[in-house]
């Protein structure tokens, strides 16, 4: 017991040291509290990927850094990114940047090997007619958009040249308007025959020119003197068309041009486009309004020029679309026998080297006069042509545009073989055989 007695003080002493140890402790923490280090923020999602509607790869990320599988092909409507950043510049990687940056991905309407096709047609015309520039699309029936094809071709991996002077990274496509020239008198042809004005037989007086207000009108390919309205699309008679015109008041032109979205300035939503510059009916002087009617003065995009002529298949205009899966409502313009009328003028009167031999394809022409320092010039034209494959019961639309061409310049020459060998790949995708004679 005596020992017991002995081992009290001791427990006392320990129990003191760590009493005062713990007073330290906790005088030490009050006056020097521990830093408490925040969690290190969880990394950013990589980049989403952009697909095209079979699923293959467009643009994705890996390892940090952004490949374009398909190299050159689509690459202008895709678009590139800051290098290191990542951050979208150019096309869709500007347009959905902030979308992708949050790890979303999108699958677009992009058919790959129509787009390939398209764009080997495309390069090959580009090249023969040593144009500026050049673009194509090709729609279906819906208007989903299964290729826009842009020339000269675009590496988005290779080191950039100087935007201003290589315009080859551009989506001519979108970003560029223009004068459609005469691929628009198909569209006034329907807006007459919708209206009542006219019909495909009617007969108009086509002198090689007349003159409108002081302005002189004239036709480029010689003609009888007295046409029918299906001759004037034949012929591409500026004299035809615009006499024709003249029994639709200006401002009904004007509704069936917004109806046909040739003045929408946002076509595509949530993509970047460029607005056409058309100006109100009110401001029209009569010489104005026959420039209107074989598309002169007003300047729209290939998109709005493939989006309106897609109308011609049924009659009713259908939203071009972009995206997999997006549901946008279409408007009846024409009737189908007025749409149908049409596309039978274009076949018959179609340019001799759009012709496929087999198969009844569709289309007009257009060469437009380009406007440099504020007058029409002698040299530099935009070469057209816009139609249908195949055109009786058509399972595309497709628009060809090559700016400044050399030499040869008229859409006739220039635009309808490129429009035939897009046709023939068309034709031949889908196993569609040549027709029997008659049919």
């Amino acid at each position: 017991m005596t020992q017991s007695l002995h081992r009290i003080p001791l427990v006392l002493l320990g129990f003191g040291v760590w009493l005062l140890l713990f007073g330290f402790g906790l005088y030490a923490l009050v006056t020097h509290p521990p830093r408490i280090l925040p969690a290190p923020p969880a990394p950013p999602p990589p980049r989403g990927g952009l697909y095209a509607q079979d699923g293959t790869p467009l643009a994705l990320t890996l390892g940090g850094r952004r490949f374009y599988p398909l190299g050159p092909s689509a690459s202008q409507l895709l678009g590139f990114g800051e290098r290191g950043t990542g951050k979208g510049l150019e096309g869709l990687e500007r347009d959905l940047n902030a979308a992708l940056t949050e790890g979303r991905s999108f699958t677009l309407t992009l058919d790959p090997w129509v787009q390939a096709m398209t764009e080997r047609a495309l390069w090959e015309g580009l090249e023969r007619s040593r144009g500026s520039f050049a673009t194509a699309l090709v729609l279906d029936r819906e208007g989903r958009l299964l290729a826009v094809a842009n020339g000269p071709a675009f590496d988005p991996l290779a080191p950039r040249k100087d935007p201003d002077k290589d315009l080859s990274w551009r989506n001519h496509a979108f970003l560029v308007a223009l004068e459609p020239g005469s691929t628009m008198k198909a569209l006034t042809a329907a807006m007459l025959l919708e209206e009542g004005a006219a019909s495909l037989s009617t007969q108009v007086e086509t002198p090689m020119h007349r003159v409108v207000e002081g302005w002189v009108i004239r036709d480029v390919v010689p003609h009888p003197p007295r046409l029918t309205l299906a001759e004037v699309l034949k012929y591409s008679s500026n004299v035809g068309i615009s006499q024709l015109a003249e029994a639709l008041p200006k401002e009904v032109f004007f509704q069936y041009m917004e109806r046909l979205h040739l003045t929408d300035p946002a076509p595509l939503p949530g993509v970047r486009v460029t607005q056409p510059m058309v100006k109100p009916p009110k401001t029209w002087s009569q010489a104005a309004y026959a420039n209107h009617t074989f598309g002169q003065g007003f300047l729209i995009t290939p998109l709005h020029l493939a989006a309106a002529f897609n109308t011609l298949v049924d009659g009713v205009y259908r939203p071009p679309s972009l995206f997999a899966g997006e549901k946008r409502e279409g408007s009846r313009v024409f009737s189908e026998a007025t749409a149908r009328a049409i596309r039978q003028a274009l076949t018959e009167g179609i340019a001799p080297r759009a012709k496929l031999p087999g198969y009844p394809l569709a289309g007009k022409t257009g060469t437009a006069q380009v406007v440099v320092k504020g007058r029409y010039s002698n040299e530099v034209f935009t070469a057209w042509f816009a139609g249908f494959v195949p055109g009786d019961r058509p399972l595309y639309t497709v628009v060809v545009v090559v700016h400044h061409p050399k030499g040869e310049v008229h859409g006739s020459q220039v635009a309808a073989p490129i429009f035939r060998e897009i046709a023939a790949h068309l034709l031949a995708y889908r196993g569609v055989p040549p027709y029997a004679e008659g049919r």
